[in-house]
């Protein structure tokens, strides 16, 4: 197991209490992998303890990437949040903690 760090880069944007991520290849050549290893369920169980109720991924193959968005995690969004990290923005680097399997590609 390693870090998905290591195989993609990824990018935070928020939408009141929803935020969209975007997690893009390294190498255009894991897209697949990344695919399967990256699903909207773990996104959903990585991001439970922020309150999340759902996740839906948009693949994006032509770009080596994918958009999540996840919903009801930001706490109320920027202008309903306490915390703060209103925008979410550091939550691409929780994405990019997660564990998944080395491609063998």
């Amino acid at each position: 197991m390693i870090p998905l760090h290591r195989l993609a880069h990824a990018r935070a944007g928020d939408k009141g209490n929803r935020l969209n991520l975007a997690l893009i290849a390294h190498d255009p050549a894991h897209w697949r992998h990344l695919a399967a290893e990256v699903t909207e369920e773990k996104v959903l169980a990585l991001f439970a303890h922020r309150g999340a109720t759902a996740v839906r991924r948009y693949d994006l193959p032509g770009l080596g990437a994918f958009n999540f968005v996840v919903e009801d995690v930001l706490q109320g969004g920027v202008n309903g949040a306490l915390n703060l990290d209103g925008h979410g923005k550091t939550l691409s680097f929780l994405l990019l903690s997660m564990a998944v399997r080395e491609s063998q590609e």
